[in-house]
């Protein structure tokens, strides 16, 4: 594409997932972006595809609901809003387990069965593999995040339907019997609601249990791809912004910062050993899928935000306490501006290309606030007790943890 271009350039948003904890993130970046970047509004961008937590944040915008809603909706209720609780993420999946008790009895005999008539290669543990299909397939519930979706496209001006958007919207899972990636929103699967999407999109393995939909099962699509960034180059986008918060986490300045005290990720257990394999298999493969899209579309500019591997308030962070969400926001927000500000000299052309360009006023403000910004506080006197109540509950939630 020329600098000199007679025609608008058309903007697409990918987002990847990571969780609570990514879409609070990708909330706190989007809002930097939205504000530091002229020109274009992330609710009336061209094409938007998430996958996980980030086809939660992306059908949101594409619904009209903007990054300074979004903010709004970490910390309180705007009026006719529901506030976004990490909390819908954890909801016990009580079917799953009553089923799984159900079925105990059946495969106990079975395996005793198996065992006792299985003379030649008679093994208790090959037998007692069969109770493995007791297990619940997912220990959380997946269906008070479609319902708070559904109820919050409900409201006038939104849509809980593909085709109705004026944005075009792609939320991509995994479909669990072929292995092969679902891209709803595309013609022959624009008809499943948003909000079954999104959560088919967000049943992570092992966490949720497949979502049924007309038939078929499907799980989180970063099985598949980090962040399907491809689904939005392939509309033709001219620039695309890419929000990936999934990134292994480096721990050689964790002990000088006072994160840990070896540097050992293997002190903290198996889910920090688990989650930190988790994202160093996915952001090696971002790697390798971004290096192929500098070939293949070549004549699009694509824009990619993401933690730095020293990020240790990222890592290490619980999503699920109040004071941790507007942490987690902030510190993004923060960090996404300080991005944007050392990488000018690289992002001013590519943007000014596309009609769009960085407004120092925000990326060089130190003091900027992003709660006062996002109209959360109506003044800085009314914002300082509210800070010092904050600041006595975050204090509070550490003695009682």
């Amino acid at each position: 594409m020329s600098a000199e271009t007679s025609k608008k350039s058309r903007i697409g948003i990918a987002l990847a997932g990571g969780g609570p904890q990514g879409a609070v993130y990708e909330i706190g970046a989007l809002r930097a972006l939205d504000e530091a970047i002229e020109g274009v509004k992330f609710t009336e961008v061209d094409t938007l595809v998430g996958v996980s937590a980030g086809a939660f944040v992306s059908s949101c915008l594409a619904n009209g609901m903007s990054t300074a809603k979004l903010v709004r909706m970490i910390v309180k209720t705007d009026p006719g809003e529901h506030p976004f609780n990490p909390e819908l993420f954890l909801t016990p999946a009580m079917d799953e387990y009553w089923r799984s008790l159900q079925s105990l009895p059946r495969w106990t005999w079975k395996a005793l069965v198996d065992y006792i008539g299985n003379h030649e290669d008679r093994s208790i543990f090959k037998s007692i593999t069969k109770l493995s299909r007791a297990i619940p397939v997912g220990l959380f519930n997946s269906e008070p995040l479609r319902i708070y979706l559904e109820k919050s496209f409900g409201k006038p001006g939104r849509t809980n339907d593909f085709r109705k958007l004026k944005p075009k919207l792609y939320v991509v899972a995994a479909d669990l019997d072929s292995g092969e990636s679902a891209v709803f929103g595309t013609k022959g699967m624009d008809h499943v609601p948003i909000s079954k999407a999104v959560q088919a999109s967000t049943a992570l393995p092992g966490l949720y249990p497949p979502v049924d939909i007309d038939g078929r099962h499907f799980v989180d699509g970063v099985l598949l791809k980090t962040l399907h960034t491809s689904t939005v180059l392939d509309e033709g986008m001219d620039l695309t912004i890419c929000l990936n918060p999934i990134v292994p986490v480096d721990t050689a300045e964790s002990v000088d910062q006072g994160f840990m005290r070896r540097g050992k990720l293997i002190d903290r257990g198996m889910p920090t050993v688990l989650s930190q394999t988790f994202r160093t298999l996915i952001h090696s493969r971002r790697v390798i899928g971004f290096e192929r899209y500098e070939t293949i579309y070549a004549d699009s500019d694509l824009l990619l935000f993401e933690p730095s591997r020293q990020d240790y308030n990222m890592f290490f962070t619980n999503i699920f306490s109040f004071s941790s969400r507007k942490k987690v926001a902030e510190h993004a927000y923060r960090n996404t501006l300080e991005d944007i500000s050392r990488r000018r000299d690289e992002l001013s052309p590519i943007l000014e290309k596309h009609g769009l360009r960085l407004n120092t006023r925000v990326i060089d403000n130190p003091k900027r606030d992003l709660w006062l910004n996002a109209g959360l506080y109506k003044s800085r006197q009314k914002r300082r007790p509210l800070k010092e109540l904050d600041k006595a509950l975050a204090l509070l939630e550490e003695k009682l943890v």
